[in-house]
């Protein structure tokens, strides 16, 4: 069976959906693997990496996707991408079903078996597949990474004989797995870090890493069974607004991670709120493209508000496409590896599975997937 990997097209993404190492791995299963000529080259992948893991290098899309039993992607594909899959193949990648519902569509009418790896159920035997997490994870450290460059002050306590710089600030909204490694990011750059969320169950793992935890008063919870986070009321967004306005202006660096899968990102900082922070502070909305947990933030773009720095970066994950790359490969190789039977080296699909249901768009020319087909989620 063909495997293939083309190169990612769409704007801003960086990263490869195999590595050499998994390519490796994909063949003892036994698959050929067809990689697209520079598909791995923004991850620091050169060609002759995956040549001498035994891929077969496709001098372009066409030659790649042509007779492909299975497509890895990363972002889903273009529409003209979408014309090259052969009817019944099976395409898995992050497919964003939500923001783009004419995809698909189109690959229902392909005839295309399609698997959002962002619908990946919190299941403990899925943990190795689950994209949003190894991704979000690379997120959350970047984003430091990102708020120490803008930021003109140490993030660090320093006792010099010339005086005393104080530790910088960092309030961290959200404490998702980008939320938790942003929290434990800025706690060894030796920032005093402190953190809010909707889940009160974060509050163990917020004071684990370090960081105090903030939280509204309320019986009410934040999390679905799925352990996402859900939208809150408007009683509840309302307290939450006053303790993060009290909060907002004493902090040097806000990280926002806050997202509902299917919905816009929730707004969390008002412009009054970045006009009460000290000049020179930095926001990293790291929830930019979903619409923003900041007022003012605009994807792409470092935006100044009374001397405060607004920083929304497209696809943070992809600012470490090697690492992002890495994980991503893996997670995607975790995926089909159950899939395959080892004897007949064919792949032998449960779909009934919790895995396969959780995932699968679209099969047999129709949707499939429950919150498509009911219009939601």
């Amino acid at each position: 069976m063909k495997l293939a990997i083309p190169k990612e097209r769409r704007e801003h993404e960086r990263r490869v959906a195999a590595t050499p190492d998994t390519v490796k791995k994909l063949l003892s299963l036994g698959f050929d693997v067809v990689v697209e000529k520079d598909a791995g080259l923004m991850s620091s992948i050169p060609d002759r990496d995956y040549t001498a893991a035994g891929a077969t290098i496709a001098a372009d899309a066409v030659e790649t996707f042509k007779d492909a039993d299975v497509i890895f992607k990363v972002q889903r594909p273009m529409n003209d991408e979408i014309a090259l899959i052969k009817s019944g193949a099976i395409l898995a990648g992050i497919l964003s079903p939500f923001a783009d519902g004419a995809a698909i569509d189109a690959y229902a009418k392909a005839n295309i078996v399609s698997f959002a790896m962002e619908f990946m159920p919190r299941i403990t035997r899925a943990q190795s597949m689950d994209v949003l997490s190894s991704q979000s994870n690379l997120a959350g450290y970047t984003s430091v990474i990102d708020a120490a460059s803008e930021f003109s002050r140490a993030f660090p306590m320093m006792m010099t004989a010339a005086g005393t710089v104080a530790p910088a600030k960092v309030l961290v909204m959200g404490c998702g797995v980008a939320g938790l490694q942003a929290i434990a990011t800025a706690k060894r750059l030796g920032a005093v870090v402190s953190a809010t969320d909707v889940r009160a169950a974060a509050k163990e793992q917020v004071e684990s890493l370090g960081g105090k935890f903030v939280m509204v008063e309320s019986d009410e919870t934040g999390e679905t069974e799925a352990g996402y986070a859900r939208e809150m009321s408007d009683e509840y967004k309302a307290k939450q607004a006053a303790l993060i306005a009290e909060t907002i202006a004493k902090q040097d660096i806000v990280i926002t991670t806050a997202l509902i899968p299917g919905r816009p990102a929730p707004l969390l900082v008002t412009r009054t709120m970045v006009q009460s922070m000290k000049p020179g502070s930095v926001i990293i909305d790291l929830a930019v493209e979903s619409g923003g947990n900041c007022e003012l933030s605009q994807a792409g773009k470092v935006v100044l508000e009374s001397g405060v720095k607004i920083v929304g970066h497209h696809n943070v994950p992809s600012r470490t496409a090697t690492d992002a790359s890495a994980l991503y490969s893996k997670n995607l190789l975790n995926f089909i590896t159950p899939l395959m039977d080892e004897e007949s080296k064919s792949l032998n699909i449960d779909w009934e599975d919790e895995i396969i249901i959780g995932t699968l768009l679209t099969k047999d020319g129709a949707i499939v997937h429950e919150r498509l087909k009911e219009g939601g989620n």
